[in-house]
């Protein structure tokens, strides 16, 4: 017989076609469908190939007359083979096949019913190459033994994937912390739990490390959302009353519209030690999303740090010595002069002090207090018994908007730097009519009652010109809620002037 028909001939049988076939057809379909796993896909077809290509070399030794290397250079492709199409049907039918039945099995399922293949394919091929199985059972005592004992941490890592499987320790998606490493599970394989980090890092955990150790499944708690308690801290001086910074805290957070932070449990402050001359508090919330811990602490931290700067209070740190050079008094003014110069001419801009002289309105501007507003934060509560203050935007753009009965809302303006709202409150001290929300950060001046009140006493002329503009603004409204012409716009404005005017003097004592 001619050399390469001899070749052939034992190198390609009548099965080799079809074999090949449905290979390179599930593997397309991989290919295709599984784009995460194409490397893997690409050297599983190259280890194919590598035995195909051991089973030729086996065909030539076998037609050069080396007849047992031939056989054993066979077999050993053969088994190769064999692994890469079994790793091959392994991927269609644990990530084609059943999640298309919606069937989703763990990962290490697929792994352990591989596995199981690749030794029953072996104990196959063994058992053509005519060595009896029979007597391999009654020795594997010995064997078993020897085995176990030179692969106790990879069966330690099976039983603990499996363990951390079938009584739902972990789950994908949770997130853990073992130590000082934090991070969501991603996958659990035979040997492996994998978690990424917040700072995109793959950490490799063994399942038995796993099952011998305590870990942290953060959020998680029985019939309830996923969600984890955080703390933020901060210091005050031990001369305000805890009452008043937990008050301003929570009526702040409370009401301000946080991503990520859950309304139920509902955030609270709370005085944990007072200690080396200061207060030391803490506000716990509720995360929703446990991947945006930092941006949802630094969020919360600023909404702290303006509610504080509103009420006057400032944070603290633990007293130490420190010797400092005071500025000299002239500096010390110049930047109040400058201060003040800024504020006048913000009230300028203001057409409710429009008829205001340099020196009231120079009165007015010693008393504006600087109120900061984090994103999301409240600043008015539709229908809220008034708190007598005009608020005017330094910086930051504010949404006016009204609620409805069942909650939805409605938005009326978009109020940006040296625009004013909370006049109606100021100058009669009615309700609040719509709601105002801080659109970004947004830095005010705030203006109280008794401010105004004083040059209101001392030439209370300025009640006539002042009430026009609140009309007006009224009107402004009206006209937005219930698409009044100009008509019925002229009539209305001049049926309130009389009323609002009487209104203001009333209010004011005047």
């Amino acid at each position: 017989m001619p050399f390469w028909n001899t070749v052939m001939q034992f190198f390609w049988r009548e099965e080799s076609w079809p074999v090949l076939v449905v290979t390179l057809c599930v593997a397309f379909l991989l290919f295709r469908f599984l784009k995460e796993e194409r490397k893997s896909i690409l050297n599983t077809l190259t280890f194919f190939f590598a035995c195909l290509a051991l089973q030729f070399v086996s065909s030539l030794t076998h037609a050069l007359q080396f007849f047992s290397a031939a056989a054993v250079l066979h077999e050993a492709g053969l088994i190769g083979a064999g692994i890469a199409v079994i790793r091959l049907w392994g991927l269609l039918v644990f990530r084609i096949i059943l999640p298309q039945m919606r069937i989703t099995p763990p990962r290490i399922a697929e792994d352990i019913f591989v596995i199981i293949g690749y030794i029953a394919w072996g104990l196959v091929r063994l058992r053509y190459a005519g060595l009896d199985l029979g007597s391999i059972v009654a020795t594997s005592a010995m064997i078993t033994a020897v085995v176990a004992f030179a692969m106790q941490d990879t069966l330690g890592n099976i039983l603990g994937g499996l363990a951390l499987q079938l009584d739902n320790s972990i789950e994908i998606g949770d997130w853990i912390k073992v130590d000082d490493i934090s991070g969501r599970v991603v996958d659990i394989r035979w040997r492996s739990t994998l978690v990424e980090t917040r700072n995109w890092e793959t950490v490799v955990f063994p399942n038995s490390q796993l099952m011998k150790n305590k870990f942290l499944v953060l959020g998680r708690r029985t019939d309830q959302p996923v969600q984890w308690r955080r703390w933020v801290w901060f210091n005050v001086h031990l001369g305000v009353t805890p009452t008043r910074v937990i008050s301003a805290i929570e009526n702040a957070i409370l009401q301000a519209e946080i991503n990520n932070v859950s309304k139920n449990p509902q955030p609270s402050c709370v005085l944990m030690e007072m200690d080396k001359g200061c207060a030391r508090y803490a506000l716990r919330y509720w995360l929703t999303d446990l991947a945006a811990d930092d941006a949802t602490d630094a969020a919360v931290r600023w909404h702290v740090y303006t509610a504080l700067e509103r009420a006057g209070i400032k944070l603290t740190v633990e007293e130490h010595n420190v010797h400092y050079i005071k500025e000299s008094e002239k500096y010390e003014e110049s930047l109040h002069q400058r201060e003040l110069l800024r504020r006048v001419k913000t009230l300028k801009r203001v057409e409710l002090f429009a008829q205001m002289t340099d020196a009231e309105l120079r009165k007015l501007a010693e008393r504006l207090k600087y109120a900061p507003f984090a994103k999301g934060n409240v600043i008015a509560k539709q229908g809220t018994p008034a708190q007598h203050w005009l608020f005017i935007i330094i910086s930051g753009e504010a949404e006016v908007y009204l609620e409805g009965a069942g909650g939805e809302k409605r938005i009326l303006n978009v109020l940006s730097n040296g625009a004013f709202f909370g006049e109606m409150s100021l100058m009669t001290g009615s309700p609040r009519v719509a709601s105002v929300i801080a659109r970004t950060d947004v830095e005010c001046y705030r203006l109280d009652k008794e401010a105004f009140e004083e040059i209101l006493l001392a030439r209370p002329g300025i009640a006539e010109e002042v009430s026009h503009v609140l009309v007006a603004r009224r009107m402004q409204l009206d006209s937005a809620l219930q698409n009044l012409d100009e008509e019925a716009k002229h009539k209305v404005i001049h049926h309130q002037h009389g009323e609002v005017l009487a209104t203001v003097k009333r209010f004011f004592g005047l």
